[in-house]
């Protein structure tokens, strides 16, 4: 039966069986094992956080009354003392564990299975019980994962279990939209594109970047040209799902994954968990646009025809490219690595190498493409990067892609701020609602590229701060670690402000200038349907209870940090006095510093 959000199960009935705690324990576990699996599964679907989603079990051994009794909801439930305690067992456990009470215990040691008990190190002080000694479970004959393959001996090594399980996500999410991109070029006009060849580990362009001396500033373009639909290829299509990467090109991506997350600093918000939440929203508005492949009409081929190209037009083309898709989800996977912790101006100022190199612009940013660019290059990726791009022209208009997208995350940087907004302007100039069928057929393929890159270019802007537009609890956790780390930055002297004085004030300001305005614009380019609208709805409602309840969190943040640093204090004899919470009389109000929290 169930009861609450709990469901409980019984062996030994109506037959009594003496190896019932045996029995129970093992179908524990297999029960703890099937929901990793599932939630493995679900992750891509979901996304990564699913995988945090883990039962707890609790085991208890007794007589119990059992029955269908009577009434308006009749159900078999089961009644008395062992029924209470199981669930106490169940209440006072861990998250993935299997506690018994000592009764169990003691029938699992009758039966042999002594080695699976270890006693819990503290007394649980169970309702109406008192405190009792329980025990953990732990099957010893089972020695399969948890989880349906097994990390890599080397992501082991490296990663904790929540990170592989990132790396995991990554890999299959970037595995399917490289499937997509496989099966759109299986079908393109043959001797149209060439192959790489084997010994290349470098593209044509380079070459004249290396001429003009520029950056990856220097490429942002007003205008990335993505290809024209063509449904007659769109519909011989192969499904992407029957495509076999073979185990080289999936080796190599996840490979390529497990580099990218080692080059992510341990910072409480710019790390890799924090670019898998990008990624993970990148993924979710690009899953709300229609895709024109995807739809067919009843009234013949000709209408067919005509409503796909409709809707290529409509989302610029943006789905109708799977290179496109995963340039934007490349993209936000890199988008912060070897971020130092601190924005762009404190890199400037304490005039590092990289600050130096890239002459003060976008400093994080551009060393963020040039890494993950670099690593791609490598020879260790070449079979990877030819199922990416085939020809120099595909790797070219990737580069473009992933540039411009990750160049759209330093937010502070005012030329390129004010040209977004001109591009903008200039691509949706004609107001809020989206053009009418007949003006969309009408724009050329210049304006409809602009629409596109400007989409796209915001599509990565909000999922970079996608948490400020979620439920509540999920805004409180990353904006609680951005306070740490820029808090952080602060006490080690590589911030001149501390976050604590203005904190609340500076959150009102990031939703009203930024947040809510972003979210507007999701909502103006008539793209990405319902899910623009729950973005706004949730950055208004998130601003409306910050306003309410900001001061709160915020001292509840402080009270933490203060007794975070009193404990370090107690366990490091002789450090530096520690700068006070509130030791600054700066009353500038400084609404948009936490506008670094996307920059880099």
């Amino acid at each position: 039966e169930t009861i609450g959000d709990s469901y409980v199960a019984v062996t030994g009935l109506p037959e009594p069986r003496k190896d019932h705690a045996v029995v129970m324990a093992r179908y524990a576990f297999d029960c703890r094992s099937k929901m990793a699996e599932l939630t493995k599964q679900l992750e891509t679907t979901l996304g990564p956080d699913t995988g945090d989603l883990q039962f707890r079990f609790g085991l208890n051994s007794g007589p119990v009354t059992a029955g269908v009794l009577r009434g308006e909801k009749t159900r078999f439930q089961l009644f008395g003392d062992t029924v209470n305690t199981a669930a106490r067992m169940e209440s006072s456990g861990a998250r993935s564990k299997i506690q018994c009470s000592q009764t169990t215990a003691d029938s699992l040691v009758e039966a042999g299975k002594e080695h699976w008990l270890k006693a819990r190190s503290e007394l649980v002080e169970a309702k109406g019980k008192g405190r009792m000694q329980t025990f953990w479970i732990e099957p010893r004959e089972h020695q399969a994962s948890h989880v349906s393959s097994a990390p890599s001996a080397e992501v082991a090594a490296l990663f904790d279990e929540k990170t592989q399980r990132l790396v995991d996500w990554n890999t299959d999410v970037l595995a399917r939209l490289i499937r997509q991109v496989v099966a759109r070029r299986n079908v393109s006009i043959k001797g149209k594109k060439k192959s790489f060849k084997p010994s290349v580990s470098k593209i044509e362009f380079q070459c004249d970047l290396s001429k003009s001396n520029g950056t990856a500033l220097d490429e942002v373009r007003e205008i990335i040209e993505l290809p024209e639909f063509d449904h007659s290829l769109a519909s011989k299509q192969e499904d992407p799902d029957s495509i076999n990467l073979g185990q080289d090109i999936l080796g190599e991506l996840r490979e390529y994954i497990v580099n990218i997350a080692s080059m992510y600093h341990n910072n409480p918000f710019h790390n890799f968990e924090h670019a898998s939440h990008v990624t993970m929203s990148v993924v979710k508005l690009l899953s709300r646009i229609v895709a024109p492949d995807e739809v067919y009409s009843d009234a013949g081929v000709k209408d067919s025809h005509k409503l796909a190209s409709s809707l290529h037009d409509h989302t610029y083309g943006i789905t109708s490219d799977p290179l496109t898709q995963f340039a934007c989800v490349f993209s936000a996977l890199i988008h912060d690595v070897d971020h130092s912790g601190v924005p762009n101006a404190q890199l400037v100022k304490e005039r590092t190498h990289i600050a130096s190199f890239y002459k003060g612009k976008s400093v994080a940013e551009q060393n963020s493409v040039d890494i993950a660019w670099d690593l791609l290059m490598s020879d260790s990726f070449q079979k990877l990067r030819t199922k990416i791009a085939s020809n120099p022209d595909e790797l070219r208009r990737f580069r473009q892609l992933v540039v411009n997208s990750v160049m759209a995350t330093d937010i502070m940087d005012k030329d390129l701020g004010a040209a977004r907004k001109a591009r903008w302007n200039k691509a949706f100039a004609q107001g809020s609602e989206r053009a009418k069928e007949d003006t969309v057929a009408t724009n050329s393929r210049d304006d409809i590229n602009r629409k596109a890159t400007i989409v796209i270019e915001h599509l990565i802007q909000a999922s970079d701060v996608s948490h400020t537009m979620q439920h509540w609890h999920i805004y409180r956790k990353w904006n609680e670690r951005f306070f740490i780390e820029c808090y952080q930055a602060y006490t080690s002297g590589r911030a001149e402000a501390n976050p604590v004085d203005n904190w609340y004030k500076g959150e009102m300001g990031f939703f009203d200038f930024y947040i809510i305005p972003l979210a507007k614009k999701l909502s103006e380019c008539g793209v990405f349907g319902v899910s623009s609208d729950e973005y706004l709805n949730y950055a208004v409602r998130n601003r409306q209870e910050w306003e309410e309840r900001g001061q709160e969190v915020v001292a509840s943040m402080i009270e933490k940090v203060e007794r975070r640093e009193a404990s370090q204090e107690v366990d490091c004899e002789g450090r530096r006095e520690k700068a006070p919470l509130h030791n600054r009389g700066d009353d500038m109000t400084r609404m948009m510093h936490h506008l670094t929290r996307s920059s880099g």
